[in-house]
């Protein structure tokens, strides 16, 4: 009798109850294999590379590195993993920025864990599966789009680069920081972060917070801080 291949899983998550709560539901079904877990965006990003899972289950929220700028990386890296979104949030620009970084599924964390293992499951064969509430969210992104003459999100004129930067400064990181989690020099981070501002038309790290707040890129938890 063949063997059934298992789907191999990886959790990215940053709240460690909530990471641990999803492996122990994951490890209950036999058809699952979690090669490992990730607190921060960027360690998800290095997880995905090496271990090249089938499913990935992302937070949105992550330090370091967003679950959208994440997941766009991981794209690059591990173009076979299919990443599943799974967030307490399903505002429009969630909704754009799914669009931009071609996610498999998008999860309310409401949703059941019986539906979580479902989700998994339509990802790993290749089938989109989305919350309904995302669906008809989606409906309405690609309705606004078409009439603006797009075809997605607003959001992409950064780089990647350049949106980890943004993320970073939103989260209260000073430039040395910054230099030193992303291994460049403190004159790279203030370029980054004047072409950030130049893209954006916002000159103050309080106006970056607050953008950042209101696309998702950080929680609204996170404090406004003073220029640097």
């Amino acid at each position: 009798m063949k063997k059934l291949k298992l789907i191999t899983v990886l959790i990215a998550e940053d709240h460690a109850i909530v990471r641990e709560g999803l492996r122990a539901l994951l490890d209950l079904n036999s058809e699952f294999d979690v090669l490992g877990e990730a607190a921060t965006g960027r360690e998800a990003v290095d997880k995905a590379t090496l271990l090249q899972p089938d499913v990935i289950v992302m937070d949105v929220a992550m330090p370091i590195l967003n679950g959208f700028e994440a997941s766009r990386q991981i794209r690059l890296r591990s173009p076979n993993s299919r990443i599943l979104i799974l967030s307490a949030h399903s505002d429009d620009e969630y909704m754009e920025h799914l669009l931009s970084v071609g996610v498999f599924g998008y999860l309310i964390k409401q949703n059941s864990g019986q539906i979580l293992v479902h989700a998994i499951k339509e990802v790993a064969a290749g089938r989109h599966y989305f919350s309904p509430s995302i669906t008809e969210r989606l409906r309405n992104v690609q309705l606004k789009a078409f009439q603006r003459g797009q075809k997605g999100g607003s959001r992409q004129s950064l780089t990647p680069r350049e949106a980890e930067v943004l993320q970073m400064v939103a989260e209260g990181s000073a430039n040395k920081q910054i230099a030193s989690e992303l291994g460049i020099c403190i004159k790279t981070v203030e370029k980054h972060r004047q072409k950030v501002m130049d893209k954006l038309n916002i000159h103050d790290t309080a106006g970056l917070t607050r953008h950042a707040i209101a696309t998702g890129v950080i929680e609204s938890c996170v404090q406004e801080t003073t220029d640097v």
